[in-house]
């Protein structure tokens, strides 16, 4: 899938309603198309339709994303979303975040059936890695790297780490990299050259769309 680099992924995670979501698309839309790289947007499940209406009706330059999908394909799962069920709306889906790992005990065979699904329905991976001893499926092209200290703490990894942990990816694979874990317009640039390409942006940083306009501008 082509997409322009930098890569900047903004996860609402569970928050907001509708209202608060069209009002976000709003606050963004003069950085989003000012921006040279790509910005994948990440609401709820129930916000993903009225989202996509709006962009693509709009010409907004921003991708869609969902923030997980399910293990399992369309059948007798109550309260699960399918990848192809919504293959019509995003492009591209968080899977193995750390708080998906941590409070719903997703292992690797979960998170492998998350990945292949989702690859079946056209659906592009954004697939989460904590340290150098997560695994990584086969046939990934999108890696964030999430340190799990640094989600939500305002205690990022330090540049030099991030680097290097790139740096040991690429070894592996051709990836396109992304770091997640307390981002903001301050220290951004710091993270984003060489190894790391973009980054996963969560917490205030993302929800609040003032803070996430000074993330696009500082990689502009």
């Amino acid at each position: 899938m082509n997409r322009n680099l930098p890569l900047i992924v903004a996860n609402l995670k569970a928050n907001k309603s509708w209202d608060e979501v069209s009002t976000w698309i709003d606050d963004v839309v003069q950085a989003a198309q000012k921006f040279k790289g790509t910005i994948i947007f990440c609401p709820s499940y129930p916000f993903l339709n009225s989202s996509f209406q709006k962009i693509s009706q709009n010409g907004i330059n921003l991708k869609l994303g969902s923030q997980d999908i399910s293990r399992f394909e369309q059948g007798a799962y109550t309260g699960e979303v399918a990848a192809s069920q919504i293959a019509d709306l995003v492009q591209f889906a968080i899977i193995g975040h750390s708080e998906r790992r941590q409070n719903f005990k997703e292992d690797q065979k979960i998170l492998e059936a998350k990945v292949k699904n989702a690859q079946n329905a056209k659906i592009e991976p954004i697939f989460c890695v904590q340290d150098e001893n997560t695994s990584i499926p086969k046939s990934l092209s999108i890696i964030a790297y999430e340190p799990v200290f640094a989600i939500g703490t305002n205690n990022p990894d330090s540049p030099e780490n991030v680097q290097d942990f790139g740096k040991r990816l690429k070894a592996n694979g051709t990836y396109t990299i992304l770091y997640g874990g307390s981002v903001s317009a301050g220290n951004v640039k710091t993270y984003v050259k060489e190894h790391i390409h973009g980054v996963l942006v969560g917490a205030t940083n993302s929800l609040d769309p003032q803070k996430f306009i000074g993330i696009i501008s500082s990689l502009n």
